[in-house]
């Protein structure tokens, strides 16, 4: 039985449009080049940082970042805030909650992540980072440090995300319960594939993960 609703951050509680947007920007080209760029990473199994390579050759990605902070201190450059939450965020997790389930945010974001989300007030009994935790996905121990925090056995936890490759396989193979969401690139990609009938659930948007929740025994 789900007891927890884990939940990744990006293209899962996180709308990155104008992220991408404005990293098109940064490195001079439109909008419709990069999407089409990380599109192609996406369905090659590539990481999304190749698409920055591609449209600037020698592109290095700690510099840049730290170039853009020195141009723009103040501004959202790579980040986001509230403005980029899907339209079902609030109401999905509040059903959760409702309902007796514990929810918890944690996914590969770094700290100044931690602190956009917790502006936020978001309706979660906790919020992680990747950044706060020193682990990654896809690696084991990042699926470890959930459960920890959860104070649940793994089969008692329900991870949701976008990705095969960084959510579904790495938390069933943990033992977790899985949901892949189809929104973003790679969660509209990763759906079509075979292995996502590994998956407990395919969901279109938050708001089915309540019936799913609850179906899984």
């Amino acid at each position: 039985m789900v007891k927890a609703v884990v939940f990744d951050v990006g293209e899962t509680l996180i709308d990155e449009t104008r992220i991408w947007s404005r990293w098109a920007d940064r490195l001079g080209v439109s909008g419709f080049v990069l999407m089409g760029a990380l599109g192609g990473m996406a369905a090659l199994d590539r990481p999304h940082v190749e698409a920055f390579e591609l449209v600037r050759p020698g592109f290095d990605l700690r510099a840049e970042e730290a170039a853009w902070e020195r141009d723009d201190p103040g501004g959202l450059r790579n980040h986001f805030d509230a403005d980029d939450l899907y339209p079902d965020v609030r109401a999905a997790l509040a059903e959760l909650r409702a309902a007796g389930y514990q929810v918890i945010i944690a996914g590969n974001q770094p700290r100044r992540a931690y602190e956009a989300l917790v502006a936020m007030d978001l309706p979660a009994d906790s919020i992680h980072t990747s950044e706060g935790w020193g682990v990654e996905k896809p690696q084991p121990e990042f699926f470890a440090k959930v459960a920890a925090v959860a104070g649940r056995e793994p089969a008692e936890i329900l991870y949701v995300g976008d990705r095969l490759d960084n959510d579904v396989l790495p938390a069933a193979r943990a033992g977790m319960r899985t949901a892949l969401l189809r929104r973003g690139p790679w969660g509209y990609l990763h759906a079509a594939r075979p292995e996502a009938a590994g998956a407990d659930v395919i969901a279109d948007d938050l708001h089915a993960l309540l019936a799913a929740a609850r179906r899984i025994t």
